[in-house]
């Protein structure tokens, strides 16, 4: 394992930012700090000036940032070539996804995936996407699963499954003995939104600003955090919102919740996202390849104990 201090600094000097760097790493700002701290004094340099509420990197921290890229380059190829030579499937599989993916997507693939190779330990953490894609890119994750983000930058994006959202009203809703709706009816309705950045929430905004309606006059009635909790507000009569029809196939079994095709259809594509390595992680391949055989099934699968870590 490379220096946790050098991995903290690269980590900040790629993003500039304490504050983004102590999420990406999943850690406090003054820890971020401390380590930042005890790197300068290990090499006896400053490597960041601090004015105006921001950072930059000094002439020293610069020549320190180009070291720790080649350095961390060095030991990515180093771990997969010798997972290369040894072919095995086990080891650490680290998954960084959405809200939405962990939710709807994850818990039945991932579950499923470690019945297939037991000897992978499977560690799921669930972030923003912007979050999720700085992981990546500093390697505290070895593969995302998103919905299609608008930048990938040098990221490898691999197209998994279409997700639809549906119209989701109370059972006993007026609605409740159709199957579809229009964007016009759909529109006036009392809206549950996730929460201000939300990649859902932005897209439920893209598809109405696309049909010529004005998405910041939607009303809005409740934001919440999660779709259980967004579930939950529907079923009490709060309002309605668009969801994954994935995420709510129970409670239509149950006869709690209906869900109506919208008209036009709006959907959108998980995908994995990794880096391009020369020697990809054997796990990471193995979990794509296995994904893209499973597609479609029924979500039946328990996730493993301990799979999941939020950010």
């Amino acid at each position: 394992m490379t220096d946790r201090r050098l991995q903290v600094f690269h980590t900040v000097a790629r993003l500039l930012s304490f504050t983004k760097a102590a999420e990406v790493l999943q850690m406090t700002q003054p820890a971020v700090t401390f380590q930042i701290r005890q790197l300068e004094e290990q090499l006896n340099v400053r490597l960041f000036d601090r004015s105006h509420n921001r950072i930059d990197l000094t002439e020293a921290g610069k020549r320190a940032f180009q070291y720790s890229e080649r350095i961390f380059s060095l030991y990515a190829e180093m771990e997969d070539a010798i997972r290369e030579v040894t072919g095995t499937v086990s080891g650490l599989l680290r998954v960084g996804a959405s809200t939405a993916a962990a939710q709807c997507v994850l818990p039945s693939l991932l579950g499923e995936f470690q019945n297939k190779f037991p000897d992978v330990k499977v560690q799921l953490k669930v972030a923003s996407t912007q979050s999720v894609l700085s992981m990546i890119e500093n390697s505290f994750v070895d593969v995302g699963v998103l919905e299609t983000p608008q930048e990938t930058g040098r990221l490898i994006v691999k197209p998994f499954c279409e997700d639809e959202l549906v119209l989701v009203v109370p059972a006993q809703h007026e609605w409740a003995s159709r199957q579809q709706v229009t964007v016009a009816e759909a529109y006036g309705q009392r809206w549950i939104m996730r929460e201000e950045g939300s990649a859902t929430r932005a897209l439920i905004k893209r598809y109405f600003s696309a049909q010529g309606y004005n998405s910041e006059e939607l009303p809005i009635v409740m934001e919440l955090g999660s779709f259980e909790a967004i579930k939950s507000a529907i079923e009490a009569g709060r309002g309605v919102s668009l969801l994954p029809r994935i995420a709510v196939e129970k409670e239509i079994r149950l006869g709690a919740l209906h869900a109506l095709a919208l008209q036009p259809i709006l959907s959108r594509s998980i995908v994995f996202i990794h880096k391009d390595q020369k020697f990809p992680l054997r796990a990471v391949q193995e979990l794509i390849s296995f994904a893209h055989q499973n597609v479609g099934k029924a979500d039946a699968a328990v996730m493993h104990p301990g799979i999941l870590e939020s950010v």
